[in-house]
């Protein structure tokens, strides 16, 4: 038993200092193409332009028509904020436009929000 207890013990003090995966940019592009259908750099798409959207206060941009609930967010889109609206936007901004129910894949939103970083 003691045995059993030191293995999950040094188990668990190897993978707390192993680093984290590093987001995969390309992978987040390839996702991103879904987001295309709306989010592109024309003034009359479904949803606003993305291009340097991290550091970004939400609702921010004077050509795109913000619902309520994003106008009264108060959230700068950081990476954090970012990854928990592409898990549950409804979740993260309650009664918000986008028809869209979040990615369940960890892996997937941090992808995405790398990629969401190279567009300045």
């Amino acid at each position: 038993m003691r045995l059993l207890v030191t293995g999950a013990l040094l188990g668990a003090v190897v993978c707390a200092g192993a680093p984290a995966l590093a987001a995969d940019v390309n992978h987040g592009k390839q996702l991103f193409t879904a987001c295309q259908a709306c989010h592109t750099e024309k003034p009359d798409s479904l949803g606003p332009s993305l291009k340097g959207v991290v550091g970004r206060k939400a609702a921010s941009l004077e050509d795109f028509r913000y619902s309520n609930a994003m106008k009264r967010a108060n959230i700068t889109w950081t990476e954090q904020n970012l990854k928990d609206y592409l898990t549950d936007p409804q979740g993260k901004v309650k009664g918000n436009r986008m028809p869209f129910s979040g990615l369940p894949n960890t892996n997937d939103v941090a992808d995405v929000v790398a990629y969401l970083q190279t567009l300045k």
